[in-house]
């Protein structure tokens, strides 16, 4: 089981003074403030390309906020919430983060997601975007879907179908992963495209804001797909969709440099591509900034 460390709450200015002692223009100055403050936590759009990086931890708040603020181009970072810890947990840590990026929160691992029943499941996409709705930026409501670890597929449609449904209908932003496996899936149902053609249902098909392809390269004897038609056969299926990279990374010291070049300088032509990427090891790799990959991920996002 994962340890979960409780993050540093944010500070916030003592209220003991009295409102009557302060001038109306410092009063006017100060409302001002808090306005400014309360609108930049505000989830919004998302401008392309995205540079995203994936966090599965949330503690040292103050080196992921200070890697992430110091980027020269403004990335999204994908926050992993983890299994069986409540909404609450993230409050302070992801309002910080959104001080200083874009935010994209993941609802729940794939490899969590046969733990929850539909109603957990649903419940669980409830109580995330009451605590959350107003600092996540992007909801992916499916992780990884079409895995063949997720368990059961009517109930991995009915949990990201249903957690489509909540997103949409408060408002928010949705976006749909999917695991890219051509080459290396022991069902043939479970075939990316095979799998998203059967069992997506088509309002997600016409619906869905984002769909991202998770890919890693260690998990599928190392290929090295061919990127454009893969994009191109996405946007055919998912018309209205932005499309990208979910998830890429690889756990080997010696190739991590490689992989990121190679992934964040991906060519793709295809309409309504954004890049996306979110490094897996983003909170092991990026955080503190010190670190040499740090330099090397805001090398190749800004130069692309």
């Amino acid at each position: 089981m994962k340890t979960v460390l409780k993050p540093k709450a944010i500070s916030l200015p003592s209220r003991s003074f009295k409102k009557e002692s302060i001038p109306m223009f410092k009063r006017i100055l100060m409302s001002a403030a808090l306005l400014a403050i309360s609108a930049s936590a505000m989830a919004g759009p998302v401008p392309s390309p995205i540079y995203g990086m994936t966090l599965d931890g949330v503690d040292r708040i103050d080196q992921i906020t200070q890697s992430l603020g110091n980027l020269q181009k403004k990335p999204t970072a994908r926050i992993v919430f983890d299994e069986f810890v409540q909404p609450s947990y993230y409050r302070d840590p992801v309002v910080q983060i959104k001080q200083v990026s874009y935010v994209m929160g993941e609802l729940l691992d794939s490899f969590y997601v046969p733990k929850y029943s539909v109603n957990d499941y649903l419940q669980r996409t409830r109580d995330y975007t009451a605590q959350l709705g107003d600092a996540v930026d992007i909801w992916e409501v499916g992780n990884e879907v079409n895995g063949e670890w997720l368990g059961n597929t009517p109930d991995v449609v009915a949990k990201i179908s249903g957690a489509y449904d909540i997103v949409k209908g408060q408002g928010h932003t949705a976006a749909l992963t999917l695991y890219y496996n051509a080459g290396c899936y022991e069902k043939p149902a479970n075939e990316m495209f095979t799998w998203a053609a059967a069992n997506v249902p088509d309002r997600m098909k016409q619906g869905l804001d984002y769909v991202l392809i998770s890919y890693y390269e260690d998990d599928c004897e190392n290929l090295h797909p061919e990127w454009q038609p893969v994009f191109d056969k996405l946007h055919a299926m998912f018309p209205n969709s932005k499309i990208g990279f979910g998830e890429v990374g690889t756990s080997k010291k010696a190739k991590k440099q490689e992989y990121m070049q190679r992934y964040y300088s991906t060519k793709i032509t295809t309409p309504n591509f954004i890049g996306g990427y979110f490094w897996w090891y983003g909170k092991q790799d990026l955080v503190p900034m010190r670190k040499r990959l740090w330099q090397e991920f805001n090398n190749v996002t800004s130069k692309n």
